[in-house]
């Protein structure tokens, strides 16, 4: 385990990150080019194990492909991935292929391995990614296509998903009857992620008003009154916790928004923010745990890559977080990042639980990237 106490100095910290980006074009990258592409459904697999084999598949989710999506065109004109265009290309076919729902509309949820409709239901998730990847994609190329696709997907969350009070329903079905959902945390966080990027590449007045109502709305019923903390059912729910990561995640999106700072709900991620990590960080290690009690005990100290990346891309928008920032680059080249890939997920003690490396975790690691990259030119 490494010992995090220590300080880096600024020229440490930038030759850490250096190294941390060198890793991912280098050896994450290159897996969703090679070994887990499948290039018979033009699709990136589930999964490829410690060996970079592709694990069986079981089905193909229309959100890993979305999630790669916005990974490729983040890196279009990139000079070490001259492939990025072609793949985003090849990724957003797909889409529409494999999973755009002729019948009813939207997209639903997975195939199967032989590219048949697998789970026709359709979910704020799928779409939330679908919107944010294509956000990211129409800034790079401005194909007309790309923007229509973009305009279908804010509509169908508009007209199917919305509850009318600023909330969305988490999961319908093929038809769009209700499946009895009702509105979770994780889905309208990446909406909210959605409309940032939308907003981020053009003048859009009904997403920015539901950006507004959908932050007001979070804070009203979704967050403690007490720590202020972000639960994952809303307020008044059994068996209801919460997730350090996603308070992270949260308060990245909300202190990086002009729009959003200020707001009630960051007033609110930002006094839960010590908190977090008082109760959902290891003091050790840097590990952050993966989900805690109301009350802060801990709930399941597995400790996941994507929550590591979160906290360090948050971290990036905290004052004088800078000796803090080194720790956690640290902790993540430590503690997760090895030189054929990552370790997705370790046990409480820090063992590692899961050795295969999913397709959709490249986009926190791209998206935590971004954050740094931004830190850095300032």
């Amino acid at each position: 385990m490494p010992d995090v106490s220590s300080s880096a100095s600024q020229s440490e910290l930038t030759a850490l990150f250096a190294a941390v980006q060198l890793h991912f074009q280098q050896v994450i990258i290159p897996l969703w080019l090679g070994p887990g592409w499948n290039s018979h459904l033009a699709l990136p697999y589930e999964a490829v194990d410690a060996d970079h084999q592709p694990l069986p598949p079981q089905r193909y989710r229309a959100m890993a492909c979305a999630r790669q999506l916005y990974l490729f065109s983040s890196l279009i004109d990139h000079p070490a991935v001259p492939q990025g265009k072609n793949r985003a290309a090849a990724l957003f076919r797909s889409l529409q292929q494999h999973f755009h729902d002729a019948e009813h509309g939207g997209w639903f949820y997975s195939i199967d391995p032989q590219g048949k409709p697998l789970d026709q239901r359709k979910d704020l998730y799928t779409h939330a990614f679908i919107i944010f990847a294509c956000a990211h994609y129409w800034a790079k190329v401005r194909e007309p296509l790309v923007e229509s696709v973009l305009n279908a997907a804010l509509n169908v969350v508009a007209e199917r998903f919305s509850d009318g009070a600023g909330l969305y329903e988490a999961n319908l079905d093929q038809d769009w009857s209700s499946l009895g959902s009702g509105p979770l945390q994780n889905p309208l966080m990446h909406l909210a992620e959605a409309f940032l990027a939308t907003l981020s590449v053009r003048e859009d007045p009904a997403t920015k008003t539901a950006l507004l109502a959908l932050a007001t709305a979070m804070q009203q019923r979704f967050v403690d009154p007490a720590q202020g903390v972000m639960l994952e059912k809303p307020l008044g729910a059994v068996d209801n916790w919460f997730e350090p990561g996603h308070q992270f995640e949260w308060f990245f999106l909300l202190a990086s928004s002009p729009l959003l700072q200020g707001s009630p709900l960051h007033k609110s991620l930002t006094r839960a923010f010590d908190y977090t990590e008082q109760q959902g960080v290891d003091p050790l290690t840097g590990a952050v745990k993966a989900m805690l009690e109301v009350g802060g005990s801990v709930r399941d100290g597995s400790q996941r890559i994507w929550a590591q990346a979160e906290y360090l891309r948050a971290l990036v928008l905290r004052p004088d977080s800078e000796t803090t920032m080194g720790r956690q680059l640290d902790a993540l080249q430590q503690l997760f990042l090895h030189p054929t890939g990552w370790n997705e997920c370790l046990n409480a003690n820090g063992v590692i639980s899961r050795s295969d490396m999913p397709s959709t975790t490249p986009y926190h690691l791209a998206t935590c990237y971004s954050g740094l990259v931004e830190y850095f030119a300032r």
